[in-house]
């Protein structure tokens, strides 16, 4: 079992990624102020000291604590690291994301430094952002300066605030005004606020307050003493991962984009560093598209050059075990551009249009060469610059099993990925090589101006009888979508495909028949009842069905005639839930039979 302690938004998000194991657990927080929805988690109120907690976690059998509490709950903190010690239990933090600190900021380490700082700077008039468990920290200086406090629009703060002697007429609420608003109306000095991160609203309380020219004071979140830090959704997956093995059934990935954004951190942290350094278990920081830094390991690093095995999970991915490496060489700067990113052996090059990258470029995808600027960016010194080159040296052989060819990328493989997190059977790389194929079949197509402009198709075979009918389509016109039928014609729709045909067998037509727009045998498998109640709208005898194993079966069990209005019923169904997909668009499903008949 794992227990998380939250109560945050960072609590929020801890437990919807627990849910996806769909598993019990449990989520504690100290009131019952936050609403939460969970299927498979358990809600547990009230604060537990040391011992309580203790108790807690030996009766619970509790292997794994999530502290995903407030940055400032110093003392739950600490009760949670005696906790585990205790116990011997790991604990995975999940923090915040914190913007870098600036110089326009009076940073204070605590709130009695705070109070220093504001009567050093003279502020006597003085918006405290801070939250209403502060106000006795900082009686202090409220007691004889001019002071509003913002706080919840609730009787549980207004009292606390009272009881402490604060006045009730320079209390402002949360739900009233924003800072923006507050800050002119009251005219204050100066504004003070807990470095809360983005979750916390914090850059938009220095945003208003810089826009107004009004001074910032920020209390410093407490040193955080966690091994295991996370501060995102996917950073959370793969920690828990690593350390319960087998609570996700499925394991999450890296994608090609994040392998060598890493690679080329490692390399030139290890050039500024200029030291020799074991790497058998080094990790680098990499910050991934949604603004999360996650931990990737590197394998190695020899010279100039740093490599990454790619991990993609338990997603289908051919890239899987591959070195992806990066060799980094420092050059000064001058007028060129800062971050030049080549690609080397075993990087497919581009050879034909739609895929967004320039003819004879590096298949290097826009989002890597992003996440490896706005990670080399920062560690660069001034006035360098910094040329990258990323290579696969089993590159060649594996991008010849892809798609890649097809879509005019030859010679490697594709340096890829949208979000820098593989999912496990979202295939992530499946969907991408998709809208990639269909994009290039567009170009193509639509310079010939040939109809239909795309036929997808689930597979070699049946793009094999697809081609004999429809011989004057280019061989980019035929896209393969395995089994993401749905991700496939929203992609249709996306590019404006005015005329979509698809092409489907038996056994992912009666699923699909049912609303299953993944057929992964692993998301769905066949509905005997529902083929039952097709063959009956089709006028036909169901009780033959009643020994089907394999859906291909149907095509011996009913002769020609028969098949044709059964085929025209679940073809009937497949348009039910397919077309609404391509509102623009005409599509035609055609369902094929193993020897290539086609209704």
């Amino acid at each position: 079992m794992i227990l998380i302690f939250g109560g945050t938004t960072e609590g929020r998000r801890a437990a919807q990624i627990l849910e996806e194991a769909g598993k019990p657990f449990w989520y504690s927080t100290r009131s019952d102020g936050q609403d939460i929805e969970m299927v498979h988690g358990i809600r547990v109120k009230g604060g537990m000291n040391p011992d309580e907690m203790a108790d807690f976690c030996r009766k619970n059998a509790i292997r794994l604590i999530v502290d995903a509490a407030h940055p400032f709950a110093t003392e739950l903190h600490h009760n949670i690291s005696e906790t585990a010690q205790n116990l011997n239990l790991q604990v995975i933090r999940y923090e915040r994301q914190y913007e870098p600190h600036t110089e326009d900021i009076c940073w204070c380490r605590d709130y009695e430094t705070a109070i220093l700082q504001l009567k050093e700077h003279g502020i006597h008039r003085l918006l405290s952002l801070t939250g209403v468990q502060t106000i006795n920290r900082l009686s202090g200086y409220w007691k004889e300066n001019e002071c509003w406090f913002r706080i919840l629009d609730r009787d549980t703060s207004r009292e606390m605030a009272i009881r402490e002697g604060f006045p009730e007429d320079h209390l402002v609420y949360y739900e009233h005004e924003d800072t923006a608003s507050l800050i002119a109306r009251l005219k204050p000095q100066a504004i003070l606020t807990k470095e809360s991160g983005k979750s916390g609203g914090f850059p938009e309380k220095i945003e208003a307050a810089r826009k107004s020219g009004t001074p910032v004071f920020v209390v410093e979140r407490p040193a955080c003493s966690y091994e295991n830090v996370v501060n995102g959704p996917h950073g959370l997956r793969l920690k828990i991962q690593e350390l319960l093995h087998d609570f996700f059934e499925l394991h999450t990935g890296l994608t090609t984009g994040t392998c060598a954004t890493a690679s080329a951190v490692a390399v030139l942290e290890e050039i500024l560093e200029k030291e020799e350094r074991d790497y058998s278990k080094k990790f680098v920081s990499v910050r991934i598209p949604d603004g999360e830094d996650i931990e990737v390991k590197i394998e190695k690093i020899e010279g100039d050059t740093a490599t990454v095995v790619k991990y993609a999970g338990d997603d289908p991915d051919l890239t899987d075990g591959l070195e992806i490496c990066a060799k980094v060489r420092l050059f000064d700067l001058h007028d060129s551009q800062r971050i030049i990113i080549k690609g080397g052996e075993g990087v497919g090059t581009v050879t034909l249009p739609g895929l967004g990258l320039p003819i004879g470029a590096p298949a290097i995808n826009e989002t890597p060469q992003r996440m490896i600027r706005e990670n080399l960016l920062p560690l660069l010194p001034e006035g360098k610059g910094a040329e990258v080159v990323i290579s696969v040296p089993q590159g060649r052989e594996v991008g010849a099993k892809t798609f890649n060819p097809r879509i005019g990328v030859q010679g490697g493989i594709s340096i890829i990925g949208t979000s820098g997190i593989v999912k496990p059977f979202s295939s992530e790389a499946w969907v991408s090589s998709i809208r990639k194929e269909m994009a290039v079949g567009l170009e193509v197509v639509r310079g010939e101006r040939l109809r239909p402009e795309i036929v997808i198709n689930s597979g070699a075979k049946s793009e094999a009888f697809l081609h004999q009918r429809f011989p004057k389509l280019p061989l980019q016109a035929f896209v393969h979508y395995g089994n993401f039928i749905g991700e496939t014609i929203r992609i249709a729709a996306e590019l404006g495909v005015s005329h979509l045909v698809m092409g489907v067998m038996i056994g992912k037509a009666v699923k699909l028949a049912e609303g299953n727009l993944d057929t992964h045998s692993r998301q769905v498998t066949m509905n005997r009842s529902f083929i039952q109640q097709m063959a009956i709208e089709a006028g036909l005898d169901a009780s033959r069905i009643e020994t089907l194993n394999m859906a291909r079966e149907l095509w011996t069990l009913y002769d020609e005639k028969e098949m044709e209005s059964f085929g025209k019923v679940i073809l009937r169904h497949c348009h039910e839930h397919c077309d609404a997909l391509l509102p623009n668009g005409q599509l035609d499903i055609l369902l094929i039979s193993d020897q290539g008949k086609i209704i």
